[in-house]
């Protein structure tokens, strides 16, 4: 099985009026293909800004990260903002659903943002609704559904480019127990089913033990959890 994440001396520092502020600095580490891992920490410690490295999002200040044998910051501007588009994969606590929008036209822009006309957008989207168990709710607004729904409008969302990476912030984090834990669950079967791999932040102990390995995020630097 081979590394589809590779994280070279990765560091994040903010300028602040005075001075600077150390997220982390010196994180080495490595994700294979077809692993669903966790990554716990207290709030603030800089679990969110390291996903959003990895997703591209951000820019780190030094080191690398290399997904599926390219390195992501080493790429122009238009590239990596491509690469995030056809690879990589989001999934947030709040959702982030266009409240204007129903369920099928959210699921549709990742598409479009791709290149893909709408009736490519909309086969993909009912294709990604029906995975999550919702296509009877693809012409429904977020207002309509419940806050499970509108997590699972989300993950279709994510997964309807059909990514390498799934990166999940706190996937669980706004919903009760019983929603969450069907929502981890659903995240376990689209990860088999679709064969990917993935990254779970969550503070949630009963979230990390679904996970194959779960790194704590402590003091500027990332250490394995050994399992029993």
């Amino acid at each position: 099985m081979s590394d589809l994440l590779v994280v070279r001396n990765l560091g994040k520092v903010y300028p602040l009026a005075r001075g600077e502020y150390p997220v982390f600095h010196g994180l080495d580490f490595k994700i294979e293909r077809g692993e669903f891992t966790g990554i716990m920490g207290v709030s603030g410690v800089g679990k969110s800004t390291l996903l959003n490295l990895l997703g591209a999002v951000d820019r780190p200040t030094e080191g690398r990260v290399i997904l599926d044998g390219e390195d992501v910051f080493a790429l122009p501007p238009l590239q990596r903002a491509r690469l995030r588009n056809r690879k990589v994969g989001f999934v947030f606590q709040f959702f982030h659903l266009l409240p204007e929008f129903t369920a099928l036209e959210n699921v549709c822009f990742p598409v479009l943002i791709r290149g893909g006309g709408w009736p490519e957008a909309r086969t993909r989207a009912r294709r990604a609704l029906e995975d999550v168990l919702l296509a009877d709710k693809a012409d429904m607004r977020p207002s309509q559904l419940s806050g499970g729904e509108q997590q699972r409008v989300a993950i279709a969302r994510a997964l309807v480019n059909e990514p390498r990476l799934l990166l999940a912030d706190e996937p669980t984090g706004n919903l009760d127990w019983p929603t969450g834990e069907k929502i981890i669950r659903l995240l376990l079967d689209l990860h088999s089913r679709r064969g990917l791999t993935s990254v779970i932040v969550t503070h949630n102990e009963k979230v990390a033990a679904f996970c194959h390995r779960v790194f704590l995020m402590e003091a500027g630097s990332l250490k394995p959890i050994l399992r029993h």
